[in-house]
């Protein structure tokens, strides 16, 4: 079990990395805005283009997975980290910087599927939200230590943006390291390549008491499968698709990616100065770590559904507050109702996202899924981000954050009414739940 942790944390780095990615653009944005001269479409663009290259990179992301591997593919993650924050960093104009973006956006897509797939494939069934959540907790902690790099960049001259993107080379090179000793997934191995005694080593590792009946689980769930229609848009596979779309899309229409991009903007907007809004979004990170951590030690105790059904009345009622706050310019308390409302968020969608869309597709067809969900899920994230500052700019935030309550509410109800519990069951019971064969 303590080896199975450990690769476990190794494989989560790539979440810390999909965090300090995604983060670290709020605070380098506006130099670059002003460096480069950028109207608005441009300097949408700027923030946007690494989520662009996670859509891309989420929507491919699970084809390696299924021909290499996923130890495989992850290492490729880390190169990609390493090359486009390097990149990104000594870019002498606007068009090679978009481009190192890019790249480093399809290492977060590629990541966002693999790492939470590799994870739960090697996971036991009565810890596996916790292991999964490790990736969640590394992504917020990688959102944080963003957050408190470009804090401590801010003030050290014009060339601060290019710190804040090129201090995340070190981690980069590390994950991509610690990875050299990490096994592959012992699934992957049974069901893509056929090399069951490969797995059965593994499984024994991880499964000691029972890694017999885990190959043989293994095993029946593949000849099962291949009885029947396997592509992922197939009957039988109709309900964990659904999930899935459904899932992803409500993440991220709760607004939760135009505040952590947008952050110290949204603070200005509420009359903070520009040192305060940064340490105020310092905050924002620590929150989400924090209760991310909450969130991971309850995820197999309470389950899935229950943390979400929390997290639900939490969100709608603090984006009534901060939509509220916008619509009589009462701006005092609008960090603390963003600091309870990333509370909520962390505790429920953050922590479960990952996790359950891991849990809820076939063996024969987790990567294909959990890249429509990651597919999903990043490209609200990219259409958000993109019109965020629009949307802000023309309708107001009142309307803006009441819009992001709605969508909560409707969310619930997809929670209480069809969401469907996945603790504690191992990933081939799952299947013959969800699955209609």
């Amino acid at each position: 079990m303590k080896k199975v942790f450990l690769w476990s944390i190794v494989i989560a780095l790539g979440g810390f990395l999909f965090g300090f990615d995604t983060a670290v653009i709020s605070g380098a944005e506006r130099a670059i805005q002003v460096l480069w001269n950028l109207n608005v479409f441009e300097h949408g663009l700027t923030v946007s283009i690494a989520l662009i290259g996670t859509v891309l990179g989420a929507l491919l992301g699970g084809i390696p997975s299924d021909r290499i591997g996923r130890r495989k593919t992850l290492i490729g993650v880390a190169a990609l980290y390493l090359i486009s924050s390097l990149g990104a960093a000594l870019s002498p104009t606007w068009i090679p910087f978009l481009f190192f973006r890019f790249l480093g956006g399809l290492g977060v897509g590629a990541s966002s599927v693999t790492a939470p797939l590799y994870i739960s494939e090697i996971s036991p069934a009565k810890s596996r939200g916790r292991m999964v959540a490790l990736f969640q907790t590394n992504v917020v902690l990688g959102i944080l230590i963003a957050y408190l790099s470009n804090y401590a960049f801010e003030g050290i001259g014009d060339n601060a943006w290019r710190w804040m993107l090129g201090v995340q080379a070190v981690p980069s090179l590390l994950f991509l390291l610690l990875l050299l000793g990490v096994p592959e997934s012992p699934r992957w191995l049974i069901t893509k390549r056929g090399e069951v005694d490969q797995a059965r080593q593994i499984l024994q590792i991880i499964n000691p008491d029972a890694y017999e009946q885990d190959v043989q689980a293994i095993l029946i769930g593949q000849s099962s499968q291949e009885h029947q229609a396997d592509g992922l848009w197939a009957k039988p596979n109709r309900f964990p698709v659904v999930l899935a779309l459904v899932f992803a899309f409500f993440n991220q229409v709760s607004g939760i990616n135009a505040i952590i991009y947008y952050a110290p903007r949204i603070f200005e907007m509420a009359g903070f100065e520009k040192g305060a809004s940064l340490l105020s979004t310092t905050g924002i990170g620590l929150v989400n770590f924090c209760f991310t951590l909450l969130a991971m030690n309850f995820i197999d105790r309470f389950g899935r559904r229950t943390l979400m059904l929390i997290g639900s009345f939490g969100v709608i009622g603090t984006l009534i507050l901060v939509a509220r706050a916008f619509y009589t310019q009462q701006f005092d308390a609008v960090p603390y109702y963003l600091f309870v409302y990333i509370a909520f968020f962390a505790f429920s969608q953050g922590a479960v996202i990952w996790v359950f869309i891991s849990e809820i597709f076939p063996n024969s067809i987790r990567a294909k899924g959990q890249a429509l969900g990651s597919f999903t899920h990043w490209f609200m994230a990219a259409l958000i981000a993109f019109t965020f500052p629009y949307l802000s700019e023309k309708i107001g935030g009142g309307h803006t954050f009441s819009f992001f309550a709605v969508m909560m509410g409707l969310q619930l109800l997809f929670v209480w009414r069809i969401m469907p519990e996945t603790k504690g069951t191992s990933l081939e019971q799952t299947d013959r739940t969800l699955v209609i064969h």
